[in-house]
């Protein structure tokens, strides 16, 4: 293979994303470089604007744009309820299926993970966010994993004082599971059958 720094370093970069390899690196690039005019700089564009322009909503978790956090800004009216997930293709896998009508809170991972520390969670202002907006009811919707079960419990502990009813996905999420590999149909049992997790329930 020729030796091209510029290349070389492409590959190592997109070899880090989820799926692929070096060899899928290398088709993606060579794709790229034969339709630079329709693939390629119209690519180098959406990655500069999606850098300069989204970022973590440091309320909420959830992604926003440079002028405001739709989620934290819904226009819907009378939201009593908050979802809790672990990571934006959690909250973009409910949000598709339709079965969630209310705020997302994303934690940003696990209590487990190198990744993230608990502050990172943002939980004192989910606190504010129950308190102002008068939220009824935080749905944990945490992976069915040790790691997720943990967090769970951990949530469910630092919002005891809140007065709100606090509850977690039920039957339909199997052992094992991670929401943003669930489909629908599992996904509406899940919080169709959600259950309560108080203090003595564990």
């Amino acid at each position: 293979m020729q030796n091209l720094n510029e290349i070389d370093q492409l590959i190592k970069i997109i070899s880090k994303l989820p799926g692929l390899g070096p060899k899928s690196a290398k088709r993606i690039i060579l794709k790229l470089i034969s339709n630079r005019d329709n693939i390629l700089k119209p690519m180098i564009k959406a990655l500069n604007d999606t850098d300069i322009n989204i970022s973590r909503c440091n309320k909420c978790g959830s992604l926003k744009s440079a002028k405001n956090c739709n989620n934290c800004y819904q226009s819907k009216k009378n939201i009593k309820k908050v979802c809790i997930v672990e990571n934006i293709a959690d909250q973009w896998s409910i949000e598709s299926s339709n079965i969630f009508e209310g705020y997302f809170h994303v934690l940003g991972g696990t209590i487990n993970s190198s990744l993230n520390s608990k502050e990172s969670f943002l939980l004192n202002s989910l606190l504010e966010k129950i308190e102002q907006e008068k939220i009824e009811e935080v749905i944990i919707a945490t992976s069915a994993t040790v790691e997720g079960q943990t967090t769970a419990y951990y949530i469910r502990d630092s919002l005891k004082n809140s007065n709100v009813k606090i509850s977690k996905l039920g039957q339909g999420l199997p052992i094992g599971g991670e929401i943003e590999n669930l489909d629908d149909g599992t996904l509406h049992s899940a919080f169709k059958n959600r259950v309560g997790l108080d203090s003595d329930s564990d």
